[in-house]
């Protein structure tokens, strides 16, 4: 549950890079609830943290095209 905590509060930033470290504290809080989980049987807990996991990657990728520099060629020139 820290983990998620952490990864909640690292979300909320506005700098790139500690959103990134919270989507990954999130995707290490999705696997610990997992095993957790299957450990208790609790396979509807599970099926969440699969879906919240699916999630934070596509989170991952779009915090990193975000990030990246752009492509685009200024016009005008």
């Amino acid at each position: 549950m820290l983990v998620t905590l952490l990864g909640c509060w690292w979300l909320a930033s506005s700098h790139a890079g500690k959103r990134m470290l919270g989507f990954w504290c999130m995707v290490a809080s999705n696997a610990l609830w997992i095993i957790w989980g299957w450990h208790d049987e609790a396979y509807a807990l599970i099926t969440l943290q699969v879906g919240l996991l699916a999630l934070n990657i596509r989170g991952i990728v779009k915090n990193e095209h975000a990030a990246a520099p752009s492509d685009r060629v200024p016009s005008g020139s």
